[in-house]
């Protein structure tokens, strides 16, 4: 398949050989193509990627967002050593996963192309790789946890939109915040695909490293609040709360094939998200560990790391890049759902971006209903990688792995060997058994529990469509504050 790129530059040489057979016009005109081939060659540049490491920076800015400001209070669910062993054990756990969606990806592929399937306007997704491998049923399950982990990953976004921008300006509550956000995101349904992500995985990727580095930084300049405490983990459902968070933070494999699909070489990809992961590492342990040491048990009660940090002009910039971010993650999280969508509605192959953007608006409208009735930042984002992660990232992958490779031939036939750390099918079957195992007795079993538990006490607290979520009390009016003093 031809890059976008390529076909592009191939437009210009052609215009340019028509010119040239004009003989006087070619002179006159010199300075005009010249002037439309740097055109499209910078268009190219900032609107079509789709090399290694393109993906890669999506894989890294997908990755980590708001999430990064849930961290500490994880930490503080669930003590230090805990937090730092668990983000090292399933940020290796997420990055084979992702490997297995990988090799399932160019299994499909490799097999529809031997039957001439031509994909040429159509993005291929996870459940359609299901559907290849393992037939309609499991196609059925894909299509739902996934919708539904990204239908909730773009609430989620909504939400720490209006949770951040308060601590820059909280004359206007978190609420309506989160209706001015909810038509800023909508804008996202004129970006067509992961390839024209080039330019925004860059930014995002850096906006996220200065917020995590600004966190780092902070926090140890802020030096330890006096009569800090750091007695976690004291109760199972902080622990297990804290510890499906971590679970969630590497779990960004739902857009996973989209995100190889966009590639000029999805087989190079099987270790991006890995390295990507590596990255991550640098971000979220240094943040973590930080504002944790610095606030100690105070962070039980503020699930945004921003809200105990002074306000100054470097968190102002941390937050306003956090925002940018987030608009970015949204996109993400909502394209495979414009995807699917068009797909429904027969529009996935229309050409004109502004009939597609208009085909998409119906999918916002949910998510910026969902972001208004439950406002709970943290709690939310355990709840999800509880009941929607542990199988959609972690679970249904290895499972589709064992039974796509069950029989001898499909194994002999295989279009990507296990690889060279692994270099068994049985060793890989092993290993495979104990992720399902484990993601669904403590991720599911006992993250479920704990982050449920969690999540409907904070109903209790706060009831649904909470105007200002763990926002601050508001001041006396001044009369009663002047009668208060003279008395």
């Amino acid at each position: 398949m031809l890059p976008q790129k390529q076909a592009e530059e191939a437009i210009v040489s052609n215009f340019s050989e028509t010119e040239h057979e004009g003989g006087g016009k070619e002179e006159g005109r010199e300075d005009e193509q010249q002037q439309q081939h740097s055109m499209l060659s910078m268009k190219s540049f900032l609107w079509h990627g789709g090399s290694a490491w393109d993906a890669w920076f999506s894989c890294a800015s997908n990755q980590v967002a708001q999430v990064l400001l849930t961290l500490p209070y994880s930490f503080s669910q669930m003590g230090m050593l805990s937090g730092i062993l668990l983000q090292i054990f399933y940020g290796f756990l997420g990055s084979w996963t992702a490997y297995l969606i990988s090799v399932l990806y160019v299994e499909y592929r490799s097999r529809k192309e031997k039957e001439n399937v031509s994909f040429k306007n159509h993005v291929i997704q996870w459940f359609e790789v299901l559907d290849g491998l393992l037939g309609p049923y499991w196609k059925a399950v894909g299509l739902a946890f996934n919708c539904t982990f990204l239908l909730f990953g773009s609430v989620i976004q909504l939400i720490a939109c209006a949770s951040n921008i308060y601590y820059i300006n909280d004359r206007l509550d978190k609420r309506t915040w989160t209706y001015i956000f909810g038509a800023c995101c909508a804008t996202t349904v004129f970006i067509p695909s992961f390839h024209n992500y080039r330019i925004w995985s860059f930014l995002g990727l850096g906006m996220t490293t200065y917020t995590a580095w600004y966190l780092t930084i902070a926090a140890v300049v802020h030096g330890q609040v006096e009569g800090v405490s750091h007695t976690a983990p004291t109760k199972l459902v902080l622990y297990f709360t804290g510890a499906t968070n971590i679970l969630y933070t590497f779990g960004g494999h739902a857009v996973t094939v989209e995100i190889m699909h966009a590639m000029w070489k999805p087989q190079k990809f099987k270790y991006i998200y890995l390295f990507a992961t590596l990255y991550v590492f640098t971000l979220t342990i240094p943040s973590a560990t930080a504002v944790y040491w610095s606030f100690g048990d105070q962070l039980l009660n503020h699930s945004n790391a921003f809200s105990l940090l002074p306000k100054n002009g470097w968190r102002d910039a941390a937050v306003i890049l956090m925002l940018i971010h987030q608009f970015i993650t949204f996109g993400f999280a909502c394209t495979p759902l414009y995807f699917v969508w068009e797909k429904v509605i027969g529009m996935h192959d229309t050409k004109s971006i502004c009939l597609r953007a208009l085909a998409r608006l119906p999918v916002v409208i949910p998510i910026w209903f969902l972001a208004i009735i439950f406002p709970f930042f943290g709690p939310i984002n355990s709840a999800v990688g509880a009941l929607l992660v542990s199988f959609t990232v972690y679970i249904i992958p290895s499972l589709a792995h064992m039974l796509t490779y069950r029989k001898a031939t499909a194994r002999q036939n295989a279009a990507e060997k296990p690889p060279f750390f692994l270099p068994s099918w049985t060793a890989m079957y092993a290993f495979n058994i104990f992720v399902v195992v484990w993601v669904f007795v403590v991720g599911f079993g006992f993250g479920g529990w704990a982050s449920v538990t969690n999540f409907v006490r904070q109903v209790d607290s706060f009831g649904l469509f909470a105007k200002c979520y763990q926002c601050k009390p508001p001041p006396p009016p001044a009369g009663a504050a002047a009668a208060g003093a003279h008395h």
